[in-house]
């Protein structure tokens, strides 16, 4: 098949174009910078929300309602701060943490489009950098009012939901077909090591300084990547002025079999219509279902069940994030060498790492609800699941670029929709399930996870596909 033979005469292209220096590989970093960025802004708060509430009336200490015996490990005193805080409720809380999904949803699959129609550099760009300053802006919103602050949360994540898409695109006139794996987990390793950071930063600088800095400081970071974004990234290797020679023409080369020919035509038909997409999609959605339970619920179920607040220990709950960021990276080493030097079908890799990279999760996470009070042994297998989660890096999660890198910021604009929706009502559910918070409850909480991400898995392997579609190559005819 034509792809094949490309595939293989890739491979003799890419031992004589080395990474080091390259363009490509200058494009993966900034990326994975930008990332560290994006998601150092999305978590900041949750971390934040705790000096920024008002806890001097409240009466039952942190610990009083888990279901084992607390912790004796105190926390060091407070410095005395000046910045304010409110007397927001439960719900208000809720409202806040949740709205940064209601705005990231909503730019999705017009990042997509828009990415296509006029570049992705200055997408990306403008992305992060409205999400930056509406960082900046937090402290003043919160003084405002929860409304303002809902507000500011909302057009953050608006910001932020162009981003993926627009680097789904970049890629696809950026990475040659081989290189994918690699190239797309170093670019993607960067959310990871931004919650990794964050998480345990932020707690410093509420103590050391106070809550407001934490916007602050990653929102100037922000604006540091958008300058270097702006004078070092190119939409294309025809358009930068840097590139080599033998570089340009070796990815141009690997992707001229692969790209359509019909500018500025979508083939909305065909997309909404291809079952290899929603095999990804299903997928994609399952696995964040998993992901956004243990991201949101976590800290809860240490602090209700077994009575450690996991926000104590910044490295610890930071360990999950670390295990996976680590084996994306490998992964994506791992596959790409499969199907480079080994010449094994990237069908077959994309499905084997899918299995691993789900069901290895679903497994741990339902074994974490049979640890007991042994917290040291329940946030290891809450490691070794989101660690195995980081295998899908080069599973399903860029399959997009496989069926139809023309697309791919589009295709990726659809899959993240659906995949944003169980970090709007996953916790939702999950809270309402552990009403009295049990350990049976929490054990029926995983168990939904653990199975829907099973059903994604055997979906996409029964209808993904690694071969670019018909629909995405043909010329259209007017």
């Amino acid at each position: 098949m034509p792809v094949l033979t490309a595939s293989r005469g890739d491979a003799k292209s890419s031992s004589g174009t080395p990474a080091c220096c390259s363009a490509r590989y200058m494009l993966a970093f900034l990326s994975s910078f930008g990332f560290f960025v994006v998601y150092s802004l999305r978590v900041n708060l949750s971390v934040a929300m705790v000096d920024m509430l008002n806890t001097t009336h409240q009466t039952s200490p942190n610990h009083s309602g888990s279901v084992c015996p607390p912790h004796t490990s105190s926390p060091p005193p407070k410095h005395n701060h000046t910045a304010g805080v409110y007397n927001w409720d439960s719900e208000t809380q809720g409202w806040i943490l949740g709205s940064f999904f209601y705005g990231y949803i909503l730019t999705q699959i017009p990042g997509g489009y828009l990415a296509g129609r006029f570049g992705p550099k200055w997408l990306m760009g403008f992305g992060v950098l409205g999400t930056a300053v509406f960082t900046l802006l937090t402290p003043t919103a919160a003084d405002l009012g929860a409304s303002y602050l809902i507000a500011v949360r909302v057009l953050e994540g608006i910001g932020e939901g162009v981003t993926f898409p627009a680097m789904y695109t970049m890629w696809a006139a950026w990475a040659p077909p081989l290189e994918r794996s690699r190239l797309l987990t170093i670019t993607y390793i960067g959310a990871q090591l931004g919650t990794v950071v964050c998480l345990p930063l932020s707690g410093q600088i509420c103590f050391y300084l106070d809550w407001t800095y934490v916007f602050y400081i990653f929102g100037a970071v922000g604006l540091v990547w958008f300058i270097l974004w702006s004078f070092l990234v190119f939409n294309s290797p025809n358009t930068h002025p840097r590139i080599s020679e033998r570089e340009r023409l070796y990815i141009t080369n690997s992707l001229k079999n692969e790209l359509s020919t019909s500018a500025g035509y979508i083939p909305w038909g065909s997309i909404v219509t291809s079952m290899p997409l929603w095999a990804i999609v299903v997928a994609h959605f399952s696995y964040n279902w998993t992901f956004y339970t243990l991201l949101t619920l976590l800290p809860t179920y240490m602090n209700d069940i077994l009575g450690f607040s996991i926000k104590q220990n910044g490295l610890l709950s930071a360990l999950p994030y670390l295990g996976c960021a680590i084996v994306a990276v490998l992964s994506g080493q791992v596959a790409d060498y499969l199907r480079e030097s080994c010449l094994y079908p990237t069908i077959l890799v994309r499905k084997v790492f899918s299995i691993i990279g789900m069901i290895g999760p679903a497994a741990f996470l339902v074994a974490a609800g049979y640890t007991g009070c042994n917290y040291i042994l329940a946030v290891s297998f809450v490691t070794v699941s989101s660690s195995l989660g980081g295998v899908s890096a080069s599973g399903f999660n860029i399959n997009h670029l496989d069926i139809a890198p023309s697309y791919a910021g589009i295709l990726l604009g659809v899959t993240n929709t659906f995949a944003t929706i169980p970090g709007m009502v996953g916790p939702v559910i999950a809270r309402d399930l552990t009403k009295h918070n049990t350990i049976e409850e929490w054990q029926t909480v995983f168990y939904i996870a653990a199975a829907i991400n099973l059903f994604g898995a055997l979906f996409f392997n029964a209808f993904g596909k690694g071969t670019v579609q018909p629909w995405a190559v043909h010329t259209h005819i007017q």
